[in-house]
């Protein structure tokens, strides 16, 4: 039984949307700041970039992209040679070993890709400051070139790919995605859900890829996907392929817990070993961090 007193002024104080809890299968707790935010779209930022990650595994596992060893060159051809070094695996730890100082110089937005013309090219003509593999550096636009690559190997849009082998088999009709100027869907910030639809994505991640007995992502890719691969210097935790794994203190969290996180306060958590999937949406621009220690401090003990 969820044993937490009412959270419900403590989340509106703190400018959140919604926040669902399930356990064990079943939802333990919901809140929604007023009666339309259950039944409308809220966007997720970043945790656009988990769905990319997901897309990626499922396009691997149709053989449409042969695997996180592939050079970007078969996609980007005309890269210089030092770039043809970078992999997609590369880009899903966003470390391609490019310039990309957004979360210093550039205030935490990728402002430069977004204001430029073209930012796939914006991403491809940035200057090589390392090899890649080396260190993990928080790159948006890591995750835009992933969606133009889903682009080009499956041949279709990214929300078409995402409708036949993601949404609706999870159930999901109402959705947006935003394009760049290009055409490409926005891979790192351009989505938006309704709450109960972001739960069902932890849920699938949470039975390992299955729905309703059907297989929707392979096993082996949610594990990689969100096993610690590089610390990070931010306070979120570790990264693995466009999820976190989060920590506590200075070590990875016992049990093992990974999310998906946004700017403003979008997360989708989940925990294996209790059998948990927590969702916030939210609008606190000046906190994102606060829905994680909800998370630890108050949702985790009352469930335990």
């Amino acid at each position: 039984m969820f044993k937490t007193i009412s959270l419900d002024k403590k989340f509106t104080k703190d400018k959140i949307n919604s926040c669902i809890v399930a356990h064990k299968g079943s939802i333990v707790y919901e809140f929604y700041r007023n009666n339309k935010i259950k039944d409308k779209v809220q966007k997720l930022n970043s945790v656009t970039k988990s769905f990319i990650s997901i897309l990626i595994g499922i396009a691997i596992d149709q053989g449409k992209i042969e695997g996180v060893h592939q050079s970007i060159a078969d996609f980007f051809p005309n890269i210089n040679e030092a770039k043809k070094e970078i992999t997609i695996e590369n880009l899903l730890t966003m470390t391609p070993g490019y310039d990309w100082p957004e979360f210093s110089s550039w205030g935490g937005r990728p402002f430069p890709m977004i204001n430029s013309k073209d930012w796939v090219k914006f991403n491809l003509e940035r200057i090589m400051v390392e090899s890649p593999g080396e260190k993990m550096y928080y790159n948006s636009g890591c995750s835009h070139l992933l969606s133009a690559i889903l682009q080009k190997a499956t041949g279709l849009k990214l929300t078409e790919f995402a409708e036949r082998y993601l949404f609706h088999p999870l159930g999901i009709r109402e959705y947006e995605w935003h394009y760049d100027s290009k055409g490409i869907a926005i891979g790192g910030f351009g989505l938006s859900l309704k709450p109960g639809d972001l739960l069902k994505i932890g849920q699938l991640m949470l039975q390992n890829g299955q729905w309703n007995n059907k297989r929707i992502i392979s096993e082996p890719w949610v594990r990689t996907s969100t096993t610690a691969k590089y610390p990070t210097t931010y306070g979120f935790g570790y990264y693995g392929y466009h999820w976190w794994v989060m920590k506590d203190e200075d070590k990875l969290m016992q049990p093992h817990t990974f999310h998906a996180m946004g700017y403003g306060g979008q997360y989708i958590m989940v925990v294996p070993d209790y059998d948990l999937v927590t969702i916030f949406t939210s609008d606190n621009y000046s906190d994102s961090y606060q829905p994680i220690l909800y998370f630890k401090n108050e949702i985790i003990k009352s469930i335990l």
